[in-house]
């Protein structure tokens, strides 16, 4: 895709805000700004659409505090403007975004002069993703290229999530002493299975397709095809939501017959949610040796035996307040469960544990290839109720030791934003209800397999990547029972 360019009214108006914002820098603040003549976001308006365009290509688009001076007050603009009627996010080059601007919290955080500023870059970061989450305008997110942590945020809860062949979806933040936000607790919680736990506590990448298969994005379209798609999507007279989705769809890739699926299916998948289903991150190492020693499958033993390695790798602390974090997360709001990560974060900036400032030094900075030092070392030396207290209790609005979230008043409250798998593949407790007979279009008890592919392809309107979920599914989780009198055989689920 070609560089973004904004019209000279634009390019003043941003170039202004950015000034704005750094003229009177700190001393902590002055290794975030870019060169003068680098505006790291870039505005673009086309019909309807309002698009920013993260343009901070050779830091990978990583979010810093100058692209959240500029990020917010335009957003807000064009969510109360009647002339914007889609939002669009990109990002210039290989990354829509590849996380935020952890080395500059972590060098913040180091000194308590500077601490508060550390703790409020968390606290704009979470309101931004609230923000995008609860828009009162179709919000299309493309993740055309490395979208990790602080990227994940800007995209997750979009109504609209594009994935290509060259998306690069991960929560890396174990791997730096830290744990994963961004409402990293409200989403991962909510895709099926235990995929999201697996992500959260490994820091391991998914890509291309299978970001899209298990519901991170709502749409599979080829990158070439995305400046085509979003003249089309400008064209829209009246762009509501069925015909932006409409639009998508026709802009969909279709699988090749020969294109590899997502890895984590069948067997491995199976034991991936029976491992990480336990509520103790010791029970799941447990599980994983037992499945890396016993497993009838060789791929999946090696496939634990790795994952037991990549968590070894990670910090102890990191690990069980993510762990936590995700289980909660499951019954919170999406802003409830960011002002739980709030809490979690100002905790790590507080020196609660000293592994957020070794794994951003050893990772980052250093750029060690070895296992961080961290302290504790292993997690049966961490102390769990202590953890639970620094990390859950101790800071807390109410108790006047963390920031306390905010939104503007124009956006969506807590209980009314969207369904961000409103427009996605079925989730398995979708396809469950069907067969099930408690979906509320289900008609009846019983069910056979053609009968949930046709079921589905009417609710769905034929959207690419439903039969191939279904198929998935049923294969794992469903047995058939023949019916000889009616020559039908029903799907049962599996309980």
């Amino acid at each position: 895709m070609s560089r973004p360019t904004a019209t000279v009214a634009q390019r003043t108006a941003a170039i202004g805000r950015h000034l704005m914002s750094t003229s009177t820098p700190t001393p902590a603040s002055k290794a975030r700004v870019d060169a003068p003549d680098e505006v790291p976001v870039l505005f673009e308006c086309s019909g309807g659409l309002r698009t920013y365009v993260l343009n901070r290509p050779k830091k990978l688009n990583a979010l810093n505090e100058p692209m959240l001076n500029l990020l917010r007050p335009q957003i807000e603009d064009w969510s109360q403007g009647d002339l914007a009627k889609v939002i669009i996010g990109r990002g210039v080059g290989r990354a829509f975004c590849a996380g935020g601007d952890v080395e500059s919290v972590v060098r913040d955080a180091s000194d308590p002069e500077t601490r508060p500023h550390a703790i409020d870059f968390f606290r704009r970061e979470f309101e931004m993703d609230y923000i995008l989450a609860a828009v009162p305008k179709p919000y299309v997110c493309v993740m055309d290229g490395i979208t990790m942590g602080g990227g994940v945020g800007l995209a997750v809860n979009a109504q609209f999530r594009i994935a290509t062949e060259k998306t690069v979806f991960a929560m890396p933040e174990t791997k730096i002493g830290y744990s994963p936000d961004v409402g990293a607790s409200y989403f991962l919680s909510r895709v099926d299975g235990e995929i999201g736990t697996y992500l959260g506590l490994t820091g391991a990448t998914i890509s291309g397709r299978a970001v899209f298969e298990h519901g991170f994005a709502t749409h599979f379209v080829e990158s070439r095809r995305i400046p085509a798609l979003l003249e089309r999507l400008a064209a829209l007279e009246t762009p509501t939501h069925q015909r932006i989705n409409a639009l998508l769809e026709e802009a969909r890739s279709e699988r090749d017959p020969e294109e590899v699926s997502t890895a984590i299916v069948g067997a491995k998948r199976e034991a991936l949610d029976a491992a990480f289903s336990h509520n103790t991150v010791e029970k799941i190492v447990a599980a994983l040796q037992d499945i890396s020693s016993s497993h009838r499958d060789e791929g999946v033993r090696q496939w634990a035996v790795e994952t037991l390695e990549e968590i070894d790798k990670r910090s102890p602390t990191s690990l069980k307040v993510a762990l936590a974090a995700i289980r909660r997360g499951k019954h919170m709001t999406l802003l409830d469960a960011l002002q739980m990560e709030m809490n979690i974060a100002t905790a790590f900036c507080s020196g609660v544990t000293s592994d957020f400032h070794t794994g951003v030094t050893a990772v980052l900075v250093e750029k060690t290839k070895a296992r961080p030092n961290w302290s504790p070392a292993r997690l049966e030396d961490v102390d769990d109720g202590e953890l639970l207290n620094n990390f859950f209790s101790k800071y807390t609005p109410d108790n006047d030791t963390a920031p306390r979230l905010t939104p503007p008043s124009y956006v969506a409250p807590a209980n009314k934003v969207a369904d961000p798998m409103q427009f996605a593949l079925p989730s398995e407790a979708e396809i469950r209800s069907m067969v099930d007979g408690s979906h509320r279009s289900s008609g009846a008890t019983e069910i056979t397999l053609d009968e949930l592919l046709a079921k589905f392809d009417g609710l769905r309107a034929g959207k690419s990547g439903v039969r191939e979920k279904i198929l998935e599914v049923v294969q794992r989780k469903c047995a058939f029972e023949e019916d000889k009198h009616m020559d039908k055989q029903w799907l049962k689920w599996k309980h």
